[in-house]
């Protein structure tokens, strides 16, 4: 996994990049946001490729236990990728997710790097 660290404003932003899925279970995820956390980054870029299929079947809970530890730490996580194959549901809640500052679905790291420095 590499981490490449950018500062906009007073904010530190972590865009993880990695060659495998980082995010295989709930275990991993909020190990992975807790040490970005603890090197005091405030917001997290990573490709929807680093994360496991089961984050987008919400029914498994996956998604709820990884945003419930963002929302502890007090910390933004921005997803990239292509969302179209994904179901409806999960369309919802990427349109929902959206409307807040927590968990955010964008198409591009320049487009997550343009909405973190609003």
């Amino acid at each position: 996994m590499k981490v490449k660290s950018h500062q906009i404003s007073n904010k530190k932003i972590a865009e993880v990049t990695s060659e495998k899925i980082i995010i295989n279970s709930v275990k991993d995820g909020q190990e992975f946001l807790g040490n970005l956390y603890y090197q005091n980054f405030d917001n997290i870029i990573i490709n929807k490729k680093h994360i496991t299929e089961d984050f987008f079947e919400l029914r498994n809970g996956i998604a709820g236990e990884i945003l419930q530890k963002l929302s502890n730490l007090r910390v933004q996580l921005i997803i990239v990728g292509d969302f179209s194959e994904c179901k409806k549901i999960f369309h919802d809640f990427i349109y929902e997710s959206n409307k807040g500052k927590l968990i955010n679905f964008v198409s591009t790291s320049s487009e997550a790097l343009k909405m973190l420095s609003k």
